[in-house]
């Protein structure tokens, strides 16, 4: 932003050189010829600016202003909104000293929220004419706040589960001689391994996906397949807890996309159900034609989820109990996941869930062909199944 404004702000100081060598002796500073009229050539320039663009006059009156000054409330009427604005312009016409700053600008009554600006105040011409140019610095910050989060969130579950290893590894080799507690320290060793190394594993598939590169190699996916492999590689969990998985719905189904992140997506949602629901119930994986698009759902007989927490389960390492989280092996990314995986097959996901009564998770996908055609419906839906 500051090497565009620092060209532009250039380019005009030459406009306005030439236009100053052609009137070296104006009549006066602000009261010449025609003191509210641009430079010439200054209103093309401003025409091309992507940031928002402003040029006051001697007055602080607003002579031109680019369609995104407006739209960010930064110009109402022929005056400027922002109070620092104005206060830089007028230190600006008075000593001739170009100024750099950064100002937040309020939402309105319309729901926009706040907006942060990195602004640069120049003098523009011999009539104490100012440019004021406005880049929006808001989806900068945001991005830079969520590297921070992320970032330190990684290094704090990253922390757990080595000092977990460097600690029993201390252990195991001040009890050398004891095999029964090498045996056990061992096997919590490899938990404590197995738990690092799904971390690292998810943060490379969440890496990839929002990496913004294309989908590896789309082709027709079988919704039955991937519902039934992603069955299969959570029935060891479910069956430690004599939870009973179970498929349903129509069949026949496809999606145009990837089988491995579909896979990896509905394990995710499988495992977090067995992970919150009590032993001795069951979670149903089902899938149905929904006009031009399928949806796979499951459905436990779980805790279920606060009301108040739906909204940000898809987060990054946001997690409702963070302890009943850990001491299952939840990595907190699992859903962040289903999300991306989500999105980049052109669907969504959304989350039905009810304290007490469970939970079911809906990801809703384009179907192949732009139609889902299923060679049978269900007779029930998963949560009549679940019942």
């Amino acid at each position: 932003m500051i090497a565009i404004a620092g060209f532009v702000v250039g380019a005009l100081a030459v406009l306005v050189f030439r236009n100053y060598q052609r009137d070296p002796n104006p009549k006066d500073r602000y009261n010449g010829p025609n003191p509210a009229a641009l430079p010439q050539g200054v209103a093309s320039v401003l025409a091309v600016l992507p940031s928002s663009a402003v040029v006051l006059d001697h007055e602080d009156r607003v002579l031109r202003a680019s369609s995104a000054a407006r739209a960010f409330s930064l110009v109402k009427g022929d005056h400027l909104t922002a109070p620092e604005l104005i206060a830089m312009a007028r230190k600006v016409r008075r000593d001739g000293e170009i100024r750099e700053s950064e100002i937040e600008v309020p939402g309105n009554r319309f729901g926009q929220e706040a907006t942060t600006f990195a602004v640069r105040v120049a003098p523009l011409g011999a009539y104490g004419q100012v440019l004021v140019l406005a880049e929006d610095q808001t989806e900068r910050q945001r991005v830079e706040a969520v590297r921070r989060d992320f970032v330190a969130n990684v290094s704090h579950e990253l922390k757990t589960p080595v000092g977990a290893l460097s600690l029993l590894a201390e252990t195991i080799q001040d009890a050398a001689d004891d095999p029964e507690a090498v045996t056990r320290f061992s096997g919590r060793m490899q938990h404590e391994a197995a738990r690092l190394t799904y971390l690292v594993q998810d943060l490379i598939t969440l890496s990839k996906i929002q990496g913004g590169d294309p989908m590896p190699i789309p082709a027709p996916v079988p919704v039955d397949e991937v519902v039934q492999e992603a069955i299969d590689r959570c029935n060891t969990k479910a069956a430690a807890k004599h939870i009973a998985l179970v498929a349903g719905g129509a069949e026949g189904l496809q999606l145009w996309g990837d089988d491995d992140l579909l896979i990896t997506a509905l394990r995710n949602l499988i495992d977090n159900a067995v992970a919150y629901s009590p032993e001795h119930t069951r979670i149903v994986v089902s899938s149905r034609a929904a006009g031009d698009s399928v949806e796979i759902s499951v459905s436990d007989q779980g805790i279920g989820i606060p009301e108040g927490a739906q909204e940000r389960i898809f987060e990054r390492f946001f997690r409702v109990d963070a302890a009943r989280s850990r001491a299952t092996g939840g990595t907190g990314l699992g859903l962040a996941i289903v999300k991306h995986v989500a999105v980049a097959h052109g669907g969504e996901v959304t989350v039905w869930s009810k304290e007490g009564s469970g939970s079911t998770f809906t990801l809703k996908l384009p179907a192949l062909g732009g139609t889902a055609v299923a060679a049978s419906q269900p007779s029930t839906t998963p949560l009549e199944a679940a019942k």
